[in-house]
């Protein structure tokens, strides 16, 4: 009976320590890309909208320009700029 809990504990503690570790390196990597959270970064996005099914349109912040562009299937166009 003593054998199979500490055979139990030598599969399963791993197992946890390496969820764990796993879920920390996925946050760790998804929390720049969390809205409100872009740091300090010489490009921002200030907002999105979805105009179709595979275009929409993006306000970025560049170097003190803000810019208004077009991402679709096939590229990304820029529609208009604006000096801050």
């Amino acid at each position: 009976m003593m054998w199979s809990y500490v055979l139990k504990l030598l599969v399963l503690l791993p197992l946890v320590c390496g969820l764990l570790v796993g879920c920390l390196y996925l946050w760790r990597r998804l929390e720049s890309r969390m809205p409100g959270n872009q740091g300090e970064r010489m490009l921002k996005v200030r907002e999105t909208m979805m105009i179709s099914t595979g275009t929409r349109l993006a306000v970025l912040d560049f170097e003190g320009r803000r810019l208004l562009v077009s991402i679709s299937r096939s590229g990304v166009t820029l529609i208009d700029k604006v000096d801050q």
